[in-house]
């Protein structure tokens, strides 16, 4: 929302790494024994990313899966498949390329401090765990995925902990960002927070 109020590209780079989940969740390989499989299966592995009115598509291997990533299955994946170095080299050479050709709201958990650490403006956004699980969990239901809250939260907490201990550029607040706590607060009232930093600021 805040790039459509800009007038930029908006890029969420997590949906790159749980389209790599995603494939390996259809080839059938298990995240914990098989690493080197998921390092072999990046050589022919395509992810591509276009935009149709402003709304970013992800492609795997040319085909759209924008809408198969999101479940909680794809997500765990994701987390299994960021922690591998050869991956994030992969996906972050992706995401530097549009950067570079373009002014872009890039959405991630190492943008500011590995992927673009020159960024122009850097917001780390958070939310009590609570409450970053009741709306993903009204995201999920609303999408006919029937979860409980409770599984929602355990998810969160697991994949919390495996982003911001991994070795390679670790899930952490950039030194020159600014944080925004977005739990007592409307969607627009973050919006209009950030757009405040941006535009006073500048």
């Amino acid at each position: 929302m805040v790039a459509k109020r800009l007038d930029l590209l908006y890029l969420d780079t997590g949906a790159m790494y749980r389209a790599i989940g995603l494939k390996m969740i259809n080839k059938g390989i298990n995240m914990q024994h098989h690493r080197e499989e998921v390092i072999s299966e990046l050589n022919t592995t395509n992810i591509d990313v276009s935009y149709d009115n402003g709304q970013q598509i992800v492609f795997l291997d040319g085909n759209d899966v924008t809408n198969l990533i999101r479940t909680p299955q794809v997500s765990r994946y994701a987390s299994d498949v960021a922690v591998i170095p050869e991956v994030r080299l992969k996906l972050v050479e992706i995401q530097r390329n549009i950067a570079d050709k373009n002014s872009v709201v890039i959405d991630g958990r190492d943008i500011g401090t590995f992927v673009i650490p020159n960024a122009d403006k850097k917001f780390f956004l958070t939310a009590s765990l609570e409450e970053r699980a009741k709306r993903r969990w009204r995201e999920l239901n609303n999408n006919g995925y029937d979860i409980k809250l409770e599984d929602i939260i355990l998810d969160i907490k697991n994949r919390d902990e495996c982003d911001s201990r991994r070795t390679f550029a670790p899930l952490k607040m950039a030194d020159d960002a600014i944080l925004i706590d977005t739990t007592d607060k409307s969607i627009n009232q973050v919006i209009n927070e950030i757009l405040n930093h941006i535009f006073v600021d500048s």
